[in-house]
């Protein structure tokens, strides 16, 4: 089992560290957002907390959720253009020594491209980055499901991401960093994994971290160490 100072060691070494963006990058869940607005609001985030501890398969949850939240395209447009101004304390100047230092960073996401891409275009991360699901709509703005072909929108997807990233770019050492079991559960393949717990603690995460942060100044203090 990992040690703190080991993920700390593979952290510093790292050439790529991945994040997930519902409650890591950003405060809050882009699908309960959505719900929010579309008046699902409570229903949505029960069914979300189940699907973050495990409890549920990660596909089927996504599906349910949708189908009752039936959102509308211009509802996405509106959430998307306010995402931004949702990113985690810290996780800025992070993403900014990440870069400086040449580690690559990677947003893999069961939450939906379309309102994590204003969020990469702040922190200066490239599409081809970004791995996330895609709503579908018809051409009068209505929804019409997801793209069930990305591998992040099942179980298990965020570890094929990985290993994909891994033989795409010829990432050496990749760290994982996130709040959720999904995230944990992509360690194998990624090298370490960082649990993040400043947005929501989840005991399952923090239990099993080697190590768990919940302010991204320390994997910043630690690479500028």
């Amino acid at each position: 089992m990992s040690t703190k100072q080991a993920v700390i060691t593979l952290l510093k070494q790292a050439d790529a560290v991945c994040f997930d963006v519902d409650s890591t990058v950003c405060i809050g869940e882009g699908i309960d957002d959505l719900a929010l607005c579309c008046g699902k609001g409570q229903q949505v985030k029960e069914m979300t907390s189940k699907a973050m501890s495990g409890n549920v398969d990660f596909r089927e949850a996504l599906k349910l959720r949708l189908n009752l939240i039936q959102p509308h395209y211009d509802q996405v447009v509106q959430i998307a253009k306010e995402q931004h101004l949702k990113i985690t304390p810290h996780l800025e100047t992070l993403i900014k020594t990440l870069h400086f230092l040449n580690k690559k960073p990677y947003l893999i996401s069961g939450g939906f491209e379309s309102l994590i891409q204003p969020v990469a275009d702040h922190l200066g991360i490239p599409k081809e980055n970004i791995y996330a699901n895609k709503l579908k709509f018809y051409h009068d703005g209505t929804y019409a499901g997801f793209d069930e072909d990305q591998p992040t929108s099942r179980s298990g997807g965020k570890s094929k991401v990985i290993q994909t990233i891994r033989e795409k770019f010829g990432h050496s050492i990749i760290v994982m960093v996130g709040d959720g079991i999904t995230d944990m559960e992509a360690c194998p393949p990624a090298d370490a994994f960082i649990g993040y717990g400043g947005n929501v603690a989840r005991e399952v995460v923090k239990a099993n971290a080697a190590w768990f942060v919940t302010d991204f100044q320390d994997l910043t203090d630690v690479l500028t160490d």
